[in-house]
């Protein structure tokens, strides 16, 4: 019989474990933000990152649903909801009829949202520049390259196991 600890995690590894460093970052670099975010506009981390979402949907023109609000933010559908519930509440989003699809609604920064967007997206290259000022040009583009590689990677080998 196979032995299934060839597939496990070397005792004492867990920090070199390529998914855990990316969530420790991810989470790292998250938390910075919304500290940064939830002191000046009460935003929590999914909160944020729909208004950037959001916001960046609007300045191409494009309108989401809430589905792919969800597939833009990689965050999970509760999460999500919530979030649009709480900026709907607070009056930054509002929900627009989907003609194509009546079960749907489009969502989009209210005027006071995209007041905020436009205060919130300086904040996060502030935040992005302090994260980068030990990195040389070079090795800011080498890291966003590999990142994407990382992603891109990560998604094809999803499609894979969902075929």
């Amino acid at each position: 019989m196979g032995d299934n600890r060839d597939h496990e995690l070397p005792e004492g590894q867990l920090e070199s474990f390529l998914p855990y460093q990316l969530s420790i970052a991810s989470n790292a670099v998250s938390s910075l933000i919304a500290e940064r975010y939830h002191k000046r506009f009460a935003l929590k981390i999914p909160e944020w990152r729909v208004i950037a979402v959001l916001g960046d949907a609007y300045a191409r023109g494009a309108a989401l649903t809430q589905r792919s609000l969800t597939a833009a933010t990689l965050m999970d559908k509760v999460a999500v909801n919530r979030a649009c519930k709480v900026l709907e509440d607070r009056g930054l989003v509002a929900r627009a009829p989907n003609k194509d699809d009546g079960r749907s609604h489009f969502l989009q920064l209210t005027g006071e949202g995209r007041a905020i967007h436009e205060e919130v997206m300086p904040l996060a290259l502030a935040t992005e520049r302090d994260l980068f000022a030990d990195f040389d040009a070079t090795e800011q583009q080498q890291f966003r390259s590999l990142l994407e590689r990382i992603r891109g990677r990560a998604a094809n080998l999803a499609e894979k196991t969902n075929d």
